[in-house]
């Protein structure tokens, strides 16, 4: 029998929660259903507890917090994450968990598909797909909706999980990590619905949408250091070349040189690259030193089905 752990981290849901952890309790009676509060101001808490969840509370405000608080606290073999404003589908969960342990999988990623215009709105829709596309484009193209909050991942998968944001970027970071390792993944589509009455999303489309680019942005940095140098230094060595184009050219006619200043300018830019292209190729050999103890940490936990399969034995 695998242990399941039902993980939702809540902050004023406290109109959705109670139906959220109802039916989770009836599709897997089998899953312990935890729900981490970060600091709401309503009953959530209250309304939480009474419905059957085990209760914790993280301190530290944003998503990306109370995730890193339940990877490290619940010990489980199947955890299932998923929001707390009662928009995903309890019914997929154990189609998902069944997919893991198939598998084995670290990750089953739930893709929402809805018609419901208020419930996916169009301008999230479409910043999904420029920042999901962003990440594919980098990483591997093995996500189709990589702002999903609703997933299904292996103890190996959580316990391998370095857990650094700290908002909704979150959902970002879990995505690239199973890229980077190359975890065996999967995505099922799963129907997607707008939150109940008197149910407000968090969810900042500019602020949060800017913070997850952010964050792609610092994840090529570290994780691919050679193509965000090579990139700066192939920016810094166009500059430099068209300053000191037309400097050249008059040089060869005239022997002169007229514009010093712009002629020292385009050899600092010209050696500013050369010492980004340097940078990257250092942080590149840290980065592949860096690659491999995670995906030690990752192999030293055992697949999904390995417990399964001994017992039976």
């Amino acid at each position: 029998m695998q242990n399941i752990a039902v993980l939702i981290p809540c902050y004023n849901e406290e109109t959705a929660i109670p139906k959220v952890v109802a039916d989770f309790r009836r599709l897997l009676p089998q899953a312990k259903i935890y729900v981490y509060d970060n600091n709401s101001k309503d009953r959530t808490v209250e309304v939480a507890r009474a419905a059957g969840a085990i209760v914790r509370s993280e301190p530290l405000q944003g998503k990306g917090n109370v995730v890193r608080r339940m990877f490290a606290d619940i010990e489980a073999d199947i955890y299932v994450l998923v929001d707390g404003d009662d928009t995903y589908d309890a019914a997929s969960a154990p189609k998902m968990i069944e997919a893991l342990l198939k598998g084995p999988l670290d990750m089953v990623n739930g893709v929402r598909v809805t018609d419901i215009e208020k419930a996916y709105r169009p301008g999230h829709r479409f910043g999904n797909w420029m920042l999901t596309g962003m990440v594919a484009w980098t990483f591997g193209n093995r996500f189709t909706d990589m702002l999903s909050g609703y997933r299904v991942m292996s103890r190996r998968y959580v316990k391998s999980f370095p857990a650094l944001s700290s908002g909704f970027e979150t959902e970002t970071e879990l995505t690239v990590h199973a890229l980077e390792l190359r975890m065996p993944m999967l995505e099922i589509f799963t129907p997607y619905k707008d939150r109940p009455p008197g149910s407000v999303s968090k969810l900042s489309t500019f602020r949060d949408g800017f913070r997850i680019l952010w964050t792609i942005i610092v994840l090529v940095k570290e994780e691919r250091p050679m193509q965000f140098f090579s990139l700066l230094a192939a920016v810094f060595a166009i500059i430099a070349t068209a300053l000191v184009t037309p400097i050249v050219i008059q040089y060869v006619h005239t022997g002169l040189v007229p514009r010093l200043p712009t002629a020292v300018l385009a050899m600092g830019l010209m050696i500013v690259g050369f010492l980004s292209l340097t940078c990257g190729l250092v942080l590149d050999t840290v980065t592949r030193g860096r690659r491999e103890m995670k995906r030690m940490r990752y192999l030293n936990i055992p697949a999904p089905d390995s417990g399964a399969s001994e017992s039976s034995q």
